[in-house]
Formats: structure tokens, sequence, C-alpha cells
């Protein structure tokens, strides 16, 4: 009697509890269709294009600058997958864009002439795909600013491993090979005039040559090794000297300027604060200088070296208090910009700024449907992990019901050779909202906190890189944030690595795991990554362990949740995108075979119409409800019934093992 009574009366808390929380975030608000993102101002500033929905799917529109957007027209009509990225052409003739199948990350280069007349069948100008070719994948290197006609692309169509340069006319896709790559070229860098300077060659170590280009080949400049980072970036005003970003010698990437003629190098620059990598060197497209830097800490520091840039971005920030900027596009004389304020609160609004005239026009709010009031706010923390190391690390509570034992899911990021940083995310939110605190750990190997801490990752998957979430895990128990009984683990890519390591190698921590796209069995993993990721490979085996040494195979089998699949007692969820090219959808399945063999049940949600990363919103709608209803089982968070009946008929389309959920394409 006394063990029903403490029941009810937990219920009644978790009722009560729930009660006090924002009302609930509508998932389609969260997850489905952006109505109105990445604007974009023409290079003549007479144009805004954007990003909105056109029969149903994502698409590219254009708008006269000073038109509401509701005078807008559409300029392409892809029917199926949506474009997340494009851009205008240097003299503003083309708007281009990549475009895949399906996720299989096979990109051609498609360009739309926003003058044309709209076909009448499909109400758009036509889009050209100006690359047209199958089973490769395009790269584009450089839009010479002064042959605007031109764009420099790779094709990796002769050999998969190793992309070929070619210069291809943008108005009649006519191309020709510059350079045929049989000498391990991993990038090409031109100058202001849009010659070809610089190339980068990964050697079959994996280091680092940065090589001038000589009319008889090429000649080594510069180099560092497989633990360290150098990259050139563009050529200073004057079209002599290079912006290199390296830590070379150093722990923490600054930038330097390298002489191609002569070799000789000028540190300039790194973190005055000594405590992060530098993040980005900002440009001015009209003069070629360098007008600032920016570094990725707990949030954004910005260091000026041009006084007007300093006094625009000075003016933005006391109009925008609190928010980060990010600078979308420019006219070509830059007296114009489309600038972006976001925070962790705030998905973000896009701005058009009048340089002279200091105005500042809101244009709209990405997400606008998505309720900033019932947002909760995102602090950086810091945490020692078991061997002592500081782990920095961002975290959200949900709004409205304290800071005591409070269930909580761990977010390791994908890469995991990268890092989060303080902004919005759909995700976290959605989490926060249900009533969930969210950790997104910065473990080590993550990059943009020194070479030590990135390489202090090295051969530590699911080790002491799985330690860094333990450790912080149990410093919000300790905190007593955390409910210990209440904890959930969830990631993509080598997130969903993390949470299969993570309820295998560590199943008492952990209450519930969903893993998206994430290896099981880091052998297959690395013996089919995509052949493009040649250049990468040495370094992957330093990061990782080298499969081709009894000892690197030992560690990989030993990391390897696979290998682990009997210990694993918590409930469990794996998704997968059919074409990912780089975690084949034979990781899932292998995992979600074996832990059902030792009786354990896995729900296994398969899209045949993704990748690596889901990009159609239907797919993302139908996996964040059945998530939301696994973690509620699990952990005790809120649910939101309701499901829209286009997500619900995606979820009823369930095929053989009645376990499996698989999304079948519309």
């Amino acid at each position: 009697m006394r063990r029903a009574l403490s029941a009810a009366l937990l219920l009644c808390l978790c009722t009560l509890a729930h009660a006090a929380l924002p009302p609930l975030i509508d998932r389609d608000a969260l997850f489905g269709e952006i109505q109105l993102a990445n604007a974009r101002i023409s290079p003549d500033g007479s144009y805004i294009s954007f990003l909105k929905p056109y029969k149903g799917v994502r698409n590219i529109w254009v708008k006269r600058t000073a038109e509401p957007f509701a005078a807008a027209r559409p300029m392409s009509a892809e029917g199926h997958r949506p474009i997340n990225e494009y851009f205008w052409s240097r003299d503003g003739k083309y708007l281009l864009y990549a475009q895949d199948h399906d996720g299989d990350e096979n990109f051609n280069v498609y360009a739309i002439d926003p003058a044309a007349r709209a076909d009448k069948t499909s109400g758009v100008p036509p889009a050209r795909n100006i690359t047209d070719v199958k089973g490769a994948r395009v790269l584009i290197y450089e839009l010479p600013k002064h042959e605007p006609d031109i764009i420099y692309i790779g094709l990796n169509d002769r050999d998969k491993a190793w992309h070929d340069l070619y210069r291809l006319r943008l108005s009649s896709g006519e191309r020709t090979l510059l350079r045929q790559n049989t000498e391990r070229i991993a990038d090409w860098v031109f100058d202001h005039q849009g010659t070809l300077r610089l190339a980068t060659r990964t050697t079959a170590r994996g280091d680092t040559e940065i090589l001038r280009v000589d009319a008889g080949g090429f000649t080594p400049v510069y180099g560092c090794d497989v633990t360290e980072q150098c990259a050139p970036t563009q050529f200073d005003a004057d079209n002599v000297r290079v912006y290199l970003q390296t830590n070379k010698g150093v722990n923490l990437v600054g930038y330097t300027l390298l002489d191609p003629a002569s070799g000789a190098t000028n540190p300039i620059e790194s973190d005055p604060q000594q405590r992060v990598d530098l993040g980005a060197l900002m440009f001015s497209d009209l003069s070629e200088k360098l007008v600032g830097t920016v570094y990725v800490d707990d949030r954004q520091r910005f260091y000026w070296l041009d006084p007007q840039f300093e006094a625009d971005f000075r003016f933005l920030h006391e109009k925008l208090p609190g928010r980060e900027l990010s600078a979308n596009s420019t006219t070509r004389d830059e007296s114009l910009f489309l600038v972006t304020a976001f925070s962790d609160t705030e998905p973000g609004e896009t701005y058009l700024y009048n340089r002279k005239a200091r105005t500042l026009e809101l244009q709209f709010r990405v997400r606008q449907e998505v309720p900033r009031a019932a947002l909760a706010a995102t602090r950086g923390i810091q945490y020692k992990s078991s061997d002592g190391t500081g782990i920095p690390a961002y975290l959200t509570l949900p709004k409205g019901i304290g800071e005591r034992k409070l269930p909580l899911v761990v977010v390791p990021h994908g890469g995991p050779w990268a890092r989060d940083e303080w902004r919005y995310s759909g995700l976290v939110q959605f989490l926060a909202n249900r009533g969930y605190a969210v950790l997104q750990p910065n473990f080590r190997g993550s990059e943009g906190f020194g070479k030590a801490f990135l390489n202090a990752g090295n051969g530590e998957w699911g080790r002491k890189m799985q330690d860094d979430l333990t450790a912080g895990v149990r410093y919000l128990v300790a905190q007593g944030t955390v409910d210990p009984k209440r904890v959930g683990i969830l990631g993509g890519s080598y997130g969903g690595y993390a949470t299969l390591a993570g309820v295998a190698f560590t199943p008492e921590l952990y209450s519930a795991g969903v893993s998206i796209v994430g290896p099981s069995n880091l052998l297959t993993l690395l013996a089919a990554i995509p052949p493009y990721w040649e250049s990468f490979r040495r370094v992957m085996y330093v990061r990782m362990a080298d499969p081709d040494t009894p000892e690197g195979r030992k560690l990989l089998e030993s990391e390897s949740p696979l290998n682990s699949a009997s210990r694993i007692r918590t409930p469990l969820m794996v998704v997968q995108g059919a074409n990912d090219p780089r975690v084949h959808k034979s990781e899932s399945d292998q995992i979600v075979i074996a832990v059902r063999d030792h009786g354990v049940p896995v729900e296994y949600l398969v899209a045949p119409d993704e990748g690596h990363g889901f990009a159609r919103p239907i797919n993302n709608l139908a996996m964040f409800t059945e998530v939301e209803k696994f973690l509620a089982a699990h952990l005790g968070g809120r649910y939101q019934e309701s499901v829209p009946p286009e997500v619900a008929a995606r979820l009823k389309e369930i095929t053989v093992d009645p376990k499996t959920v698989v999304l079948q394409k519309n």
C-alpha cells in the first residue's frame, strides 16, 4: 500500500512539475519546413533572395529589395529534396545551388537566370545542371571576381578519391580541364586576379604540404604534420602574401602571413586571451583587406583592424544587445549588408543594414512560429573529467521548474572534430521544452580549444572521450541538478557512436539512448569511408587508430560498441538514412540485430530517401515524434500526443519487422 501511495505521489509531483513548464511547443514549429531563411542580397543591391517553400518544398525565391516579401517570385522548383544553400554569381546574373540525390552526397551545381521567363508547367525559370555528372561529387573552389562568368570546380568522375580541376563557364556550361589531380591535391588556392597560386597536398603519412604552383610543377613552401593544422585562406590586398591559419609549433591556431615566393612567414595573431583557436578571418571583399578576427569562446569575441567595420559592428551590437551577429551577404560596394542576429533563445532575425544611412530594417524572423518566451537559456559551464582535464560544455535547463533532480539528456556533437557553440538549437529547445536538462559537452578531441585538447582525443574513442561525457553526468548529479535514474543520451554521427558507446560501456549510467546515423563497428566504418575522403584517411587513422596494424585493430575492436552488444540493457532507438555514404546502413543494422539477439528491444527507423542526416522536414518530424514518445516513456518528460496527419501516415508505413519503422518515400 505504501509503495502504491509513493508511486501515486511521484506521479502527482511530476504532473505539478510539468504544469510549471511553458506550454508545449509544437514539433512542426521546431522541425517542420522553415518558412523564411538564408537571405542573400544581390551584388548590385537590387534584389534579395531567400529560401521559402514552393509547392511544399524549400526553394529559392527573389524579390526586389524595396518590395514586401509577399511580392516575391519562386526561382526554383525542387519537388523532393529541399535546397539548403545557394549563392549569387559575382555579377548577379545567376543564382547557383548544389543538389545531390536523396543524401548520396554526389552533388551537381545548378544555375538559374532570375531574369528568364518562368516555365508554364513549373512556374519558375529553368534550372540548368551546369556540371551534369552522375556518380561524382562536385566541389566549388573559386568564383573569380574579374571573371564573373567563370567558376573553378573539382570533379572526381575520373578518380573517386581525387578531384581534377576544371574551369566552368556559367552561361554555357562549357568545362575545361586545367589540371588532372595525380598528386594527392586536396585544395587549390587562387589569388584576387583568379590566378592559380597554391595547392594543398596531403601526403601518404597524413601531413599537409602547401605548394606553390609553378609553370613546371609544384614547389613546397610550408607544411605541418598530421597532428597540426595549416591552411591558406586568401591573399593579402597586395596579392603577394597569403593569410595562413596554423598552429605549427604552438598550441592555438592563429594566423600567419606566408610569402609563397620565398617561403618566409610572419606570425601575426592568436587569441589575445590565449584560450581558444582562431575562429575566422574577416575580409572586405571591396578592398581585399583583413578587417577583423573572430574567436569563439563561450561566446564570440571580435577583434577589429578596420575602424569603419568596428564602428558598424558596435552600432549593430548596440541596436541588438545580447545577440551574436552574422553578416550573411553584402553588395559589391559594401553599402548594404544583410545581417542575422541570433542567440540561445532567438533562432534568428535578419536585418537590412544601410551603412551610410545607419538604418537597420527587420526583414523577417527565422521560425517566426516558435514562441520565444517559451525558450530556455543556455549557459557555458566547465567541469573536470576523470583525469582532471577541464571540459567546456553548454547546459540548458528547462524553464519554469527549478534546477533540482531533473531528467537529463546528454547530446554529444558530431564530428567528433567539431564543437558546439552558444546559439539557438531546435533540438536543445525541443528537449528543454519537454522538461529535460540538456548537456552539450565539448569533450576532448573537439576542435577550437587548442592542439593539445584536440590531440588528447587521439585513440580515445569510447575511452577518455566517453569518460568526458560520464564526468558531465556525474558533475550534474553531484550538484543535485540531475536525477541519476533519469539520464538519457542522444546524438548523431559521432554523437550516435557516443550514444552506442555510452549504453555499451557504461550501461548503468543511462536509462535511454538514441543513436542517429551512428557507427557501431569502427573497423567496418573505416573500411567503408567514401573514396573522396582519401585525403583525410591518414588523419582518421591517427585520430582513431590504424586498422592496418595489430595494435590499431585491437584498439578499434575494443572501442566498437558492436563487440560489447551483450552488455547493452538500456532501451535503445536507432535511426538511419539508407543512402548514407559516410556511415553505411549496415552500421545500424548490425547493432540492432546484435542487441535484439540478446533480448533487448530496439526501435529502428530507416529513411530510404536520406543520407547522413535528414534533410526532409517530414522525416525529421516523423523521427522526433518517435524520439519524443521514446524519451517520455523512459525518462518521464512531456509528450505532445497530437500528430499531424502527414506525419502519422509516414509513421504507419511500417515494413517487415513490427519493431522496425521504415519511413517510406511519398
